[in-house]
């Protein structure tokens, strides 16, 4: 067995877990999640727990086993705490706006970019130079903090752009003349 996979998943006070033939559906105080369920991966309800179990003991339903584990915890998560990433932006003149559904970066191109934000995404500017991507969905939050990212990476002399916090960047040595 999985050693993830076989382990049941909490259900806390405040979240309702259903689960259809080939879906999961979880609902709580921050909104409700839907997540599809592989062929041969069974979900069940019992005593406040989330067990999964597979059919047979291939490569990969022994994959799927932990992975739908795994995404049903993040969804418990998700509904009831959030996630959030931290942004931070690096650089003389890179500020970050928010408008409406709207984050408009100037990161040192000719022209600030409107990024917009998808629906049960939020964003917070703290001090021009920090954002802040909160949400329920843990793939959802991670895929628009690494699109923001993209951007404009940290350039690896000055670390100018757009860096997740508590990153280590390493930094090369500019040309040294004699």
């Amino acid at each position: 067995m999985s050693r993830i996979g076989r382990k049941p998943v909490p259900i806390p006070q405040g979240v309702d877990v259903k689960v259809d033939t080939q879906k999961v559906f979880v609902k709580g105080p921050l909104g409700a999640l839907t997540r599809p369920i592989p062929p041969d991966i069974t979900v069940s309800v019992a005593d406040s727990n989330v067990v999964v179990q597979r059919a047979a003991d291939t490569r990969q339903h022994r994959a799927l086993h932990g992975l739908v584990r795994n995404e049903i915890r993040n969804m418990v998560e998700g509904v009831t705490k959030g996630y959030e990433k931290v942004l931070e932006i690096n650089g003389v003149g890179y500020k970050a706006a928010l408008s409406g559904r709207t984050l408009n970066l100037n990161l040192g191109f000719t022209h600030p970019i409107a990024f917009p934000l998808p629906e049960g995404i939020e964003a917070k500017v703290d001090k021009q130079t920090v954002v802040t991507i909160r949400g329920r969905d843990r793939y959802l939050v991670g895929q628009i903090a690494a699109n923001i990212r993209a951007l404009k990476r940290p350039d690896v002399y000055k670390a100018k752009g757009v860096k997740y916090a508590g990153e280590i960047l390493i930094r090369k040595e500019g040309k040294t003349g004699k």
